[in-house]
């Protein structure tokens, strides 16, 4: 049986575009609660708690196919062929998130 990976999502840029915050988004209480250098860690494929449900799909793919021992996206982008660099899909607010597979 192969065992599947663990995967480390570490926080490593959070933007802030306050022009587009301005012109287009509605005025919200709570935005994002993620923290630059925060790491969340994904066993099984499986979405980590506390990481959003936004960010998660996001990235969804990316852990999955590591955690099955995949890698080398795009043919070469990344130079730890078994690690990604994936932001959130909010336009206001994106967060990159750097995706490594670890031994434990």
């Amino acid at each position: 049986m192969n065992r599947l990976k663990t995967c480390k999502i570490t926080v490593v840029k959070k933007v802030s575009h306050q022009d587009l915050i301005e012109k287009y988004e509605n005025p919200i209480e709570h935005a994002c609660d993620i923290a630059l250098g925060q790491i969340f860690i994904s066993r099984n494929g499986k979405r980590p708690e506390m990481l959003c449900e936004s960010a998660w799909e996001s990235m969804r793919p990316f852990v999955e196919t590591l955690a099955n021992g995949g890698g080398n996206f795009y043919d070469g982008w990344m130079k730890n062929e078994h690690s990604a660099m994936i932001s959130c899909n909010d336009g206001f607010r994106p967060v990159s998130f750097l995706i490594e597979t670890i031994e434990e």
